[in-house]
């Protein structure tokens, strides 16, 4: 999942990652913002003041505006608001110390304010129209006809009594929206377990998990916690208290917030002339308004129908064979039910694949695979970063330097407990080069990463030349792991599950879209800066590569006999994976409802337990489990707001994008090149719509995404259950 910006972010909205003017000063950890809530803060308002010097020399350009001497200075202005608000932001989700994190929380606020000014400064508007780009290159156009959009979208236009209320509503909107994710970052619960209700979960999950004194054990809703639970429990009452305790995590506290929010939201749309702040949230999109979401959803609905009731029927059979007495299958017990199916139908079990995919060896074939298909390389930095815990690495193309990320990848207290890819510095071409993040919430990493040894180190690498590393360097690092491996200390190898592995390619998608996309001519056309509703198609896409078999032998190896997964077992989990699709694609849509009906109607008469249930029983056939507030950690709402039904529209593009590839070789067929050049090398520089024609010669087509949906009945894999 990538992190959007808000519309509430309005100014800063067209520039999707941050950077700096200068190689210094350019992250908040160097200068103490990690430890200390003063040290943000100071950092913070060196960025704002540079901001503000930025704007006061473009309104005193004297004679001919032109890109050069005056959408470079405003160019500068937002590359360092967004560097601010960029790191402010990750530091809220990641600080160690509760008070960096309340403090970091305050800076995106005072971050998001600036930019709201920003986007009702009639005199920055004027300066920008006036600007000549007759002889600009395209991109440049581009930027600026974008730029003076969302300056109109924001309300520029209006007198000063209404810029001022909408400058109110959005600091509200903006402060509301903090507050709704912090409840859920840090509105984390657990549950106790007796021992008879732990059947069916993994014996390196139970180890995890030690019996306190009365003979319980604690269980969180952290994602490595509660995933298992939901899907290998043989007890109903365990799933049925993790669900509750899982979707109730910010009740009640974000319910009235999000109503808040819903009508401050509301009231800007209203302003500026909008029916809703669904057709507000669009109207800048690919989609272009609230009217064709529904057009596509309905689309879907089609598609997805008579599948998932098929699948329905063919897990409930299966379920009231096993409980005679069974007459539904709750919400609580849905993944449960269909993990026991998969087993049935396909001989396949999905615990039976975890040993095979450690977190480390996992990370390393995330890496490789990387490198293989973008040409570039990966080498451990010795930069510093926010937490011991995470890993530093430098991307490298040709010898050159060309972008850095930050893998902070598994759970620890006070973190977003989400998986997410963030922006951390946006590149420039030729001045600045991007840097990026994953935050993940994975199993393992209960103790420093081991550092990579030289024969690690080279197989990181897309490029044939040897990684040049100093051998003293080198030394340390095998010493390090030989000390490490003498003091023979338990660890948790942190096993995943295939869809965890996939989950992870999918968030390094976002990461390669930042770097490679982030050496374009302007700061507000690097890295993630497309529209909103096409940031998900390089990630999406990125999914589909390891359902191939010798990719995923490259890596999946059971971390104690060091056996590759077989052959046989990943045809298994491939037909076993393909069955439940159609279920998904109902799922998408309770959402992607929800998100849109939620922005598309009066928040006055919104009744929140009402129309959640609601929706859910009109899209969904799992009985409805009373007690269910999911709409109050429904994290999505802040960021994509209305525009929830990317991830299912971007799933469209992706599966036609992935068709171009070559199946027999993957990473090394012309489509690869073609796709880096014609779409992530672009950043923001052209419309989503003209990425799309240039990759594919045309626009996105149904049939691909129709193919996958089905695959599971045209190929009729779904055996009889025994």
């Amino acid at each position: 999942m990538w992190q959007p910006r808000s519309l509430e972010d309005s100014a800063t909205m067209s520039v999707e990652t941050p950077s700096a003017t200068e190689n210094k000063n350019i992250h908040a950890w160097d200068d103490g913002g990690a430890a200390s809530a003063a040290a943000l803060t100071a950092w913070v308002g060196a960025r704002l003041a540079a901001h503000e010097n930025a704007l006061a020399r473009l309104l005193a350009v004297q004679g001919e505006r032109t890109p050069e001497n005056s959408l470079s200075l405003y160019d500068e202005a937002i590359e360092q608001l967004n560097l601010a608000g960029a790191q402010a932001g990750i530091l809220n989700s990641v600080a160690e110390d509760k008070g960096v994190r309340d403090q970091a929380q305050l800076e995106a606020q005072r971050v998001s304010v600036a930019g709201s000014a920003l986007s009702l400064n009639r005199e920055v508007y004027e300066a920008l129209v006036a600007i000549n780009v007759e002889k600009a290159s395209p991109a440049t156009k581009h930027y600026l006809e974008r730029t003076l959009l969302s300056y109109r979208l924001a309300g520029v236009d209006k007198d000063q009594p209404t810029r001022d209320r909408l400058q109110t509503l959005h600091e509200k909107a903006t402060r509301l929206s903090l507050e709704f994710s912090r409840n859920i970052q840090e509105g984390g619960k657990t549950i106790q377990a007796t021992a008879d209700e732990l059947e069916g979960l993994p014996a390196d999950y139970l180890a995890r998990h030690p019996f306190d004194a009365d003979g319980n054990v604690v269980i969180s809703t952290d994602p490595p916690d509660m995933q298992p639970v939901m899907t290998f429990a043989a007890n109903s009452s365990l799933r049925e208290r993790m669900f509750l305790a899982y979707n109730t995590r910010a009740y009640p506290a974000n319910r009235q917030v999000l109503l808040d929010l819903l009508a401050t939201r509301q009231e800007i749309a209203s302003i500026l002339g909008f029916r809703s702040w669904a057709d507000l949230a669009t109207a800048d999109q690919m989609m272009q308004s609230a009217a064709n979401v529904r057009t596509f959803l309905e689309k879907l609905n089609e598609a997805s129908r008579d599948g998932a009731k098929h699948e329905h029927k063919l897990v409930l059979d299966f379920a009231r064979e096993r409980h005679g007495n069974l007459k539904e299958i709750d919400i609580t017990s849905r993944g449960y039910w269909y993990e026991q199916f998969r087993r049935a139908a396909f001989d396949f079990d999905s615990q039976s694949v975890r040993p095979y995919f450690p977190y480390a060896q996992v990370e390393a074939g995330v890496l490789k695979t990387a490198a293989q298909l973008f040409k570039v390389e990966f080498r451990r930095s010795q930069a510093t970063a926010w937490h011991r815990s995470v890993s530093v690495f430098d991307v490298f193309e040709g010898g050159v330097h060309v972008g850095r990320f930050y893998l902070d990848m598994h759970p620890r207290e006070g973190k977003d407990k989400w998986f997410s890819a963030a922006p951390v510095v946006t590149g420039v071409r030729g001045r600045v080069i991007p840097e990026a993040a994953l935050i993940c919430n994975f199993p393992g990493g209960d103790e420093e990463p081991v550092l990579l040894t030289p024969q690690q180190l080279e197989t990181l690498s897309g490029e044939p030349e040897h990684i040049p590393q100093q051998q003293h360097e080198l030394e340390a690092r095998a010493a390090e792991a030989e000390r490490r491996a003498s003091q023979q200390t338990p660890r948790d190898p942190g096993l995943l599950q295939y869809s965890d592995v996939v989950t992870f390619f999918h968030e390094f998608g976002h990461l390669m879209h930042a770097i490679l996309g982030g050496h374009t001519e302007w700061v507000g056309l690097s890295g993630f800066a497309t529209e909103g509703d096409f940031i998900e198609v390089p990630s999406q896409m990125l999914e589909e590569f390891f359902r191939d078999e010798k990719l995923l032998q490259s890596f999946a190896k059971h971390y104690e006999t060091g056996e590759v997964l077989p052959s046989e077992t990943i045809k298994k989990m491939k037909h076993a994976g393909s069955f439940g699709r159609a279920d998904w694609v109902r799922s998408q849509l309770y959402y992607t409802t929800l998100s849109l009906d939620l922005h598309d109607q009066d928040p006055t008469k919104l009744d929140l337990d009402e129309i959640t249930k609601r929706l859910y029983q009109s899209l969904q056939p799992w009985t409805w489990a009373d007690g269910n507030r999911m709409y109050a950690s429904f994290g999505h709402l802040t960021g994509y707001s209305s525009n929830y039904y990317t991830y299912a529209f971007d799933k469209v593009i992706a599966l036609d994008f992935f068709g171009q590839f070559d199946p027999k070789d993957l990473l090394g067929c012309e489509a690869g090149a073609r796709y880096r050049k014609t779409v992530i090398e672009q950043g923001g520089s052209k419309p989503g719509r003209q990425l799309v024609r240039d990759f594919l010669g045309r626009d996105e087509e149904f049939s691909a995404f129709s193919k996958w949906l089905n695959e599971e009945f045209e190929e009729q894999v779904v055996a009889g259950v025994r």
